[in-house]
């Protein structure tokens, strides 16, 4: 049995019906926890001695709005968690799909992994998933009275305002975005004898 095959028989073994679905990928493990188990497959992940993953790596939102070519059944927001056990030299991939597509929320890891504090406020920031239970959730890189999630496949590419510096009220100014969308088609450029011989 290799490295990876182990760690998924742990996984499955320490998780059991929280697991939806598991994944082995480029040397990668990923697996799928139910929203609501969430938080207690994540204690059980950094606590349970086979896994010890004591380091979250990475957390990060996504938004599956139409994902693909074809039409998406699923869950449009997604929590994704990238994390390491030094202990046992392994990684895992954990995602968790928000079950309100209105709403989209999960149960904060700030207590479990206290590195994911700015990652959940940057994944409520820029896909406005909120984290139950997070001491401080607010935006993290948009302006203070930015409106909207810009990483939101909705989100129009040329945003909703723009700033500007005002130099007769001596202060920065909103407005809404003066752009003129437009569709650019490229021009193509053919010689007579391309690709013939001279």
């Amino acid at each position: 049995m290799t490295h990876l095959e182990t760690l998924v028989e742990y996984l499955k073994a320490a998780l059991g019906d929280a697991i939806v679905g598991t994944a082995v990928a480029l040397g990668e493990v990923t697996i799928v926890v139910k929203a609501q188990d969430y938080l207690a497959a994540c204690i059980t992940l950094r606590d349970d001695p086979r896994l010890r993953f004591e380091q979250c790596v990475d957390l990060c939102g996504m938004d599956y709005m139409s994902y693909g070519e074809a039409e998406w059944e699923g869950a449009r927001f997604a929590v994704v968690l990238h994390l390491l056990s030094v202990a046992n030299n392994a990684r895992v991939r954990v995602r968790t799909f928000c079950p309100d597509n209105e709403l989209p929320m999960v149960a904060s890891l700030v207590d479990v992994w206290s590195a994911v504090n700015w990652y959940e406020r940057e994944a409520f920031d820029l896909y406005g998933i909120v984290f139950e239970g997070h001491p401080d959730l607010r935006r993290l890189l948009t302006d203070y009275g930015f409106v909207g999630h810009p990483f939101r496949k909705d989100f129009p590419v040329s945003g909703h305002v723009e700033m500007r510096y005002d130099p007769e009220q001596r202060r920065v100014i909103y407005q809404p975005v003066s752009i003129e969308p437009r569709e650019i088609v490229p021009r193509v450029i053919r010689e007579e004898n391309y690709g013939q011989g001279r």
